[in-house]
């Protein structure tokens, strides 16, 4: 796909994903929406990439939905003088955290700058976010008259607690990352212009003497095994992912290697493996 609202870089296993309408503080359009579904699904497939960092160009991160932009925030054509059916509706923020929901390998948020809206709320699914000083947040829906999308009424109050997150939805109130870093939404806060460096760092341990398919297996865990209603069903999944990695992936040279006391060769291909873990978390269906 041809980007033109993000930039895409990939370099020493990280690929870098820049939301690139400085001019517009980055305000998120249905393009950018579909640049970064793709990219995402890229991402995937390359198993050269290790961990994905998410950034602004500029001086924001993103500003929210674009106010001015042409055409239908859900991306039907109003001039056809018909809407699709309700069911068939699906708010774009959403389809980008549920690619990001899907991601197979770690997401980093770097903050650099204003997370209003859609801004913050395509965050959520991601496993970090650091912030710049004082950058401004806020999930002001209620403010415009709408309500959360992104499917952020899932994944805020598991990140918070429901009353920070009933607070901060209700009131649509702006406040500043050092709040965010306090209540857990935000992992750490740094001058806006480390920002960006302290997110590849962080890049760089999660990367460094792992294996790509371990973190891949383990990142679905976290976010999925949790939501389990009982946790037989935790250890089924378990059991299964490490009797394949120990069998099959990197755990045999993980262990062979401590044994023997020389560092792994972890050569096992993400894209190859996963297929094998996804049919424990069927996808329920959209309604």
């Amino acid at each position: 796909m041809d980007y033109r609202e993000i930039d895409y870089r990939v370099e020493d296993g990280i690929a870098t994903l820049t939301l690139n309408r400085p001019e517009r503080m980055n305000a998120f359009t249905l393009r950018m929406k579909d640049e970064l579904v793709d990219a995402f699904a890229r991402i995937n497939d390359d198993d050269d990439v290790r961990v994905t960092v998410v950034t602004g160009s500029g001086k924001a991160f993103c500003a929210g939905i674009e106010m001015e932009a042409e055409g239908h925030i859900f991306g039907y054509d109003e001039a056809e003088g018909r809407e699709p059916p309700i069911e068939q509706i699906r708010d774009s923020g959403g389809e980008v955290a549920l690619a990001i929901y899907n991601a197979q390998k770690p997401v980093i948020a770097a903050i650099n700058g204003a997370a209003v809206g859609v801004g913050i709320t395509m965050t959520l699914p991601m496993d970090f976010r650091l912030a710049g000083e004082g950058a401004k947040i806020g999930f002001v829906f209620a403010q415009r008259g709408i309500v959360p999308e992104a499917c952020s009424s899932w994944f805020l109050p598991r990140l918070v607690g429901m009353q920070q997150a009933a607070e901060w939805v209700y009131t649509g109130e702006l406040f500043k990352a050092e709040e965010g870093e306090r209540a857990g939404l935000i992992r750490s806060v740094h001058p806006r212009e480390q920002v960006l460096d302290a997110a590849y760092e962080l890049a760089g341990r999660i990367q460094a003497n792992t294996s790509a398919v371990a973190v891949a297996f383990s990142r679905q865990m976290l976010w999925r095994n949790p939501s389990f209603e009982h946790p037989k069903q935790a250890h089924a999944v378990d059991s299964r992912l490490m009797y394949l990695n120990a069998e099959f992936y990197d755990g045999r040279d993980g262990f062979t290697s401590f044994l023997e006391k020389r560092e792994p060769v972890f050569d096992a291909k993400v894209s190859e493996a996963v297929a094998d873990g996804y049919p424990w978390w069927p996808e329920p269906p959209l309604r």
